[in-house]
């Protein structure tokens, strides 16, 4: 390992969660003004991330009164107070940019469900297990 890449190592935050393109996050981040700091928080939908190791971004975006607003946030900051993953979406893409020209209910992302330990949700299950007795004629 040489020097560029251990000095990379180094500048890596370990508390990063776990999001993926889709997601609805709320980013909380450490504002100057002035002699004062404060906490801003900007949530929104995930549409990009790029970059590697320390130098990972990602692009939230929001639509704010009306107005489209998108923010580019470093993932290993100093400046990040924490990241909150409010719901998770499903999508196809690796970038969402198509959004940028949707308007209302279409820009909206359909949420994710998991699958647990490789069985569907309670819900999922009773609705499968009684569309196999009508098919079955029982």
């Amino acid at each position: 390992m040489n020097r560029l890449q251990r000095l990379n190592a180094t500048l890596v935050k370990k508390n990063v969660p776990v999001f993926e393109i889709g997601d609805t996050v709320r980013v909380h981040v450490r504002v100057m003004e002035g002699e004062k700091e404060r906490v801003q928080v900007f949530e929104g939908v995930v549409i990009s991330r790029k970059g590697g190791q320390n130098a990972e971004t990602f692009t939230v975006r929001k639509v704010s009164y009306g107005v489209g607003v998108e923010r580019i946030f470093p993932l290993h900051s100093p400046v990040m107070e924490r990241i909150d993953v409010v719901r998770q979406g499903r999508v196809r893409r690796a970038k969402l940019y198509y959004l940028r020209t949707k308007k209302g209910k279409t820009a909206r992302v359909a949420e994710r469900e998991y699958l647990t330990e490789g069985k569907p949700k309670p819900e999922a299950a009773a609705v499968a297990a009684e569309s196999e007795t009508v098919k079955a004629g029982v």
